[in-house]
């Protein structure tokens, strides 16, 4: 399901830092260097060339190559290198942020990562900015938005594959009641969405299609009321039942929009290549006729295109 390609064997974290530190030297930057060494590395063996480096030579590689490089890459590659807890508390943090709000990636963090990343993410925001994303999250939402997300990224969901056929007939009921009666901001719909399991949840929304005819995204879609809480619903359910579907769309609109979203583009690459990128590589060519690799070449230039396509798998479809 990752995209990521790691050599058989691979140098040792203080090989791999002596070659970053020779790629800055110089009168140029080789960034061909740090693309090979880096987009050939998993999160483990990032991390322990971080700590090389620092140890010989006395500076947090991040900072080195901030220093080193500019713009796109420049933000993409920081993005990489970072550890995957570090990496979505980042994230996190500039989605709350006045200028940078985007309550989408809080729904990404909060849906797609396992319970026991999530504790790893909230305790590296916890160390990173000295306060709780609890915190920040209803400082900067209002409403029905800040209904919904608060209780989705304080949420440690059950991992197990238990399915209750009854609690998931009985809460298809009450999801469909709520459609229905245009009440999604309700608690119990709410309560449904952001504590159940993802099997139980699957579950619960198998059902629904099945009892009612339509899926409930469907369903949301056509209640035009409260647009944009309706649209965090849908983006909620996808993510948590088919997070490649999520993912795709997400990618299709970041590529072909009037100008390339390079923040959306460079998110979902550095944050899926180690997890489901192949998946969602396939849901792409299914859903638009073309390659992802193409699409980012036709969109992107020079070492940013090169480190993503490397992400994406060396170009193939």
């Amino acid at each position: 399901m990752a995209t990521l390609t790691v050599p058989s064997v691979v140098p040792s974290p203080v090989e791999d830092a002596e070659q970053l530190r020779k790629a800055f030297e110089g009168w140029g930057t080789n960034e061909g260097l740090i693309i090979s060494i880096l987009a050939h590395r998993n999160a483990h063996q990032r991390t322990q060339i971080r700590q090389a480096y620092a140890d010989a030579y006395g500076k947090d590689l991040l900072k080195a190559l901030d220093s080193e490089i500019s713009g796109d890459f420049q933000r993409a590659l920081l993005l990489w290198t970072m550890e995957p807890a570090e990496r979505d508390a980042y994230l996190a943090y500039e989605s709350t942020k006045r200028f940078t709000s985007n309550q989408w990636v809080l729904v990404e963090i909060a849906t797609t990562r396992s319970t026991h990343e999530l504790i790893l993410v909230r305790k590296a925001y916890n160390d990173r900015y000295k306060r709780c994303i609890e915190e920040d999250v209803a400082h900067h939402t209002h409403g029905d938005i800040r209904k919904l997300l608060l209780p989705l990224v304080s949420t440690l969901r059950y991992e197990g594959d238990e399915v209750n056929t009854t609690l998931a007939k009985a809460e298809a009921k009450i999801l469909r009641e709520k459609v229905t009666d245009k009440a999604c901001n309700d608690d119990d719909f709410i309560r449904i969405l952001c504590t159940r399991s993802k099997a139980q949840l699957n579950a619960t929304l198998n059902h629904y299609n099945n009892s009612y005819g339509n899926s409930i995204s469907k369903d949301l879609k056509a209640d035009g009321s409260k647009d944009e809480y309706l649209k965090l619903l849908r983006a909620v359910i996808t993510c948590l039942t088919t997070p490649e579907k999520y993912f795709e769309k997400v990618l299709r609109q970041a590529i072909n929009k009037v100008g390339t979203d390079e923040w959306a583009l460079t998110r979902v690459i550095t944050t899926r290549a180690e997890v489901d990128l192949c998946r969602i590589k396939e849901e792409y060519h299914r859903r638009n006729s073309v390659p992802l690799a193409t699409a980012i070449a036709k969109d992107t230039s020079g070492d940013y295109e090169k480190l993503l396509i490397e992400l994406t798998g060396h170009g193939n479809a």
